[in-house]
């Protein structure tokens, strides 16, 4: 139980910074030709094919396995107060899992079968890359409902428990509401999930870390 809170506390920090790394990139690094014709973007996407796939999959795939370790990790250390939100909340957490890894499986895999298409017809290409990239938002990269709900049940549940910093799961909350509302189609309700779970993360990461610290050198000695 206490090695699984260390894991939880260390995947939700590496969570924390693989966020930071995403927004770095994209903010620093990405230079899609978004004025381009579907020949310009689907070159550009065939040059930067490996960095590409190399992010998607650190964003989704690596960032799903962590994601299923702090959910147990969570599920575990709050489930003896029996309260249902738990369960609920946990549920959605599993669920989120499942569409996080499949949109960076999806994306890879699509994104090679649109550039083998690009000799053949590259105009094809793209429009499979459109769809491809509509998958992927829809389930796991624009629309945080999911996420939102786990986030915010287990900060209710944390709360009620009386478990984590109360100002942490404040930011919880804010961050699953914000989660949610992405249901609309506006950027800034995105932007806000995605930096304030940043926070959360790594906010959380170190408070089960500190804990586990905390339990353990509170344990007698062999020689007390």
């Amino acid at each position: 139980m206490k090695g699984l809170q260390k894991l939880a506390g260390i995947s939700a920090i590496s969570q924390g910074l693989i966020y930071i790394i995403a927004f770095v990139y994209y903010g620093a690094f990405w230079s899609y030709p978004v004025d381009g014709n579907s020949v310009e973007k689907m070159t550009h996407l065939e040059e930067n094919q490996f960095l590409f796939s190399m992010i998607y999959f650190l964003m989704y795939v690596v960032f799903g396995v962590l994601l299923a370790i702090l959910v147990i990790g969570l599920h575990e250390k709050l489930k003896h107060t029996n309260n249902p939100i738990v369960t609920i909340g946990s549920l959605f957490g599993v669920i989120w899992v499942g569409l996080v890894i499949a949109s960076g499986m999806i994306s890879n895999i699509g994104l090679a079968h649109a550039i083998d298409l690009m000799d053949a017809d590259p105009d094809k290409a793209f429009d499979l890359w459109v769809t491809v990239s509509v998958i992927t938002e829809s389930i796991g990269g624009g629309n945080e409902l999911v996420g939102g709900l786990w986030v915010l049940l287990i900060s209710v549940a944390a709360m009620q428990a009386g478990w984590l910093p109360r100002s942490l799961n404040y930011l919880g909350y804010i961050v699953g509401i914000s989660g949610i509302a992405t249901i609309y189609p506006d950027e800034l309700f995105t932007e806000i999930f995605g930096l304030s779970q940043i926070v959360w993360f790594i906010w959380l990461g170190i408070s089960l870390l500190t804990q586990e610290k905390a339990n353990y050198s509170s344990q007698p000695t062999a020689y007390e």
